[in-house]
């Protein structure tokens, strides 16, 4: 709308009148909506089916991301909406958060050192797999998607020397999994139900405290009807155990936004790069043209055990990243 007025030298003047800025209240619902309910699915553990499961190891971007609906339901005045903005932010946010933060313990105890790695069908170049190794001295290597050519090629590059004892169950496909160790390993048969990829365990021998359990972990993706099977071998993982240290490491497949992984977790254990401060490092996928989006490779802990520190490192040739956990057990 323009106002005219007279301007009393022969003319009129033309002033335009500003417009103020309306943004409908139903956008803010539009905005809203789709981040509380993610937020409530989060929450609840309500992810059913592959592209949600897949959907929820984005909720670390969904927290950041539900700030806009806030911004909108203030800019245009719905005090409902912003009020349930406030919450979801709040809900993702404290979901999220926390993994930044850490809550690592004392440092005192056995030091074991565990590293990691999905090989990407025996792709990742054994070189720098030996630097990695040489530079952060691992105990335990678990090792996913392991080939009969990853083998021969790690042995010839050295590993015999640094990590001698081995329970191996390689194959040509993504099924083949392995341990390496400092020290020596006895094949641990019936710990539980192995569904999806081969999934070894062993006891370790480790000077200055009792045995310790490892399994090396690597359920299938929860693609399609997959996510079935990648649900039954979580929920198949043994409980901790009040008479033995056990450490799980591997590809999950998961990450701590989905509802079977926390469920796992609350049966005695702890994520090493969550009480690292950590537990946000995205570690896949690697060396794409984008940097890595997801945490699904995870070292799990018994909760009596101490996180000293954890890392992540980037390895040519495979599309996860490595992920190394630097631990103190407790006395025995």
């Amino acid at each position: 709308m323009d106002v005219m007025a007279d301007s009393g030298v022969g003319g009129v003047i033309v002033t335009p009148v500003r417009r103020r800025l309306r943004i409908s209240k139903a956008l803010a619902w539009a905005a809203v909506t789709p981040f509380a309910a993610w937020a409530l699915a989060r929450g609840t553990g309500l992810e059913r089916g592959s592209l949600p499961t897949q959907l929820m190891t984005a909720t670390p971007y969904a927290a950041a991301g539900s700030l806009v609906p806030v911004l909108i339901a203030a800019l245009t005045r719905n005090r409902a909406a912003a009020t349930i903005a406030l919450i979801t932010t709040a809900a993702l946010g404290l979901s999220v958060l926390p993994r930044a933060v850490g809550s690592t313990g004392s440092a005192t105890g056995t030091p074991l050192r565990v590293l990691t790695l999905n090989t990407f069908f025996g792709g990742a170049e054994p070189e720098v797999v030996m630097d990695l190794l040489r530079r952060l001295k691992p105990d335990v290597l678990s090792v996913q998607e392991l080939t009969p050519g990853m083998v021969e090629e790690l042995d010839g590059a050295g590993l015999k020397a640094l990590l001698p004892y081995r329970t191996l169950e390689a194959e040509w496909n993504a099924g083949g999994t392995g341990l390496y160790a400092r020290y020596p390993l006895t094949p641990l048969e019936g710990l539980f139900e192995v569904i999806g990829h081969n999934m070894p365990a062993a006891t370790m021998a480790l000077p200055g405290t009792g045995p310790v359990e490892i399994v090396a972990v690597h359920p299938r993706p929860p693609l399609g009807s997959q996510v079935y099977e990648w649900t039954a071998a979580i929920n198949a993982f043994p409980s901790a155990s009040p008479d033995t240290i056990r450490i799980l490491a591997g590809d999950f497949n998961a990450s701590l936004d989905h509802a079977v992984m926390r469920r796992f977790l609350s049966r005695g254990y702890a994520d090493a790069a969550d009480r690292a401060g950590q537990g946000l490092t995205p570690t896949w996928p690697a060396n794409r043209s984008f940097p890595p989006l997801i945490t699904i490779d995870h070292v799990v802990v018994d909760q009596r055990v101490n996180v000293n520190a954890v890392s992540v490192h980037t390895v040519p040739g495979t599309d996860h990243r490595a992920v190394f956990a630097d631990l103190r057990l407790p006395s025995p």
